[in-house]
């Protein structure tokens, strides 16, 4: 199981929208493209000295090879999305986890 992490800071000032549409739209579209199974909004409890509020957003995927189809076929007009709506008001990186074992 692969676990697909994008990490987020949001500005204040688009907070709400930001979150809003995260759970109404942008990840019901991404489980819709049938490459994960599942995903969950966690909030990170420490305040960055930048500002803003940091989620992390995690998707689960079968396999490297689906997350790597979802680049390919996806991810380009997710993020650009994103990038239209939110601009310099968002800030994200991603990282990719490999669930070893769960107890």
């Amino acid at each position: 199981m692969i676990i697909y992490n994008v990490t987020t800071n949001i500005h204040e000032s688009v907070h709400d929208q930001w979150l809003k549409w995260m759970q109404e739209k942008h990840i019901p579209e991404i489980l819709g493209t049938g490459k994960f199974s599942s995903a969950r909004i966690v909030k990170v409890l420490i305040e960055e000295e930048m500002g803003g509020v940091t989620y992390s957003v995690q998707y689960v995927t079968d396999s490297k090879q689906t997350l790597e189809q979802y680049y390919m076929e996806d991810a380009p007009r997710f993020r650009q999305e994103a990038l239209e709506l939110f601009a310099d008001k968002m800030l994200s990186f991603r990282t990719e986890l490999e669930v070893v074992s769960e107890h």
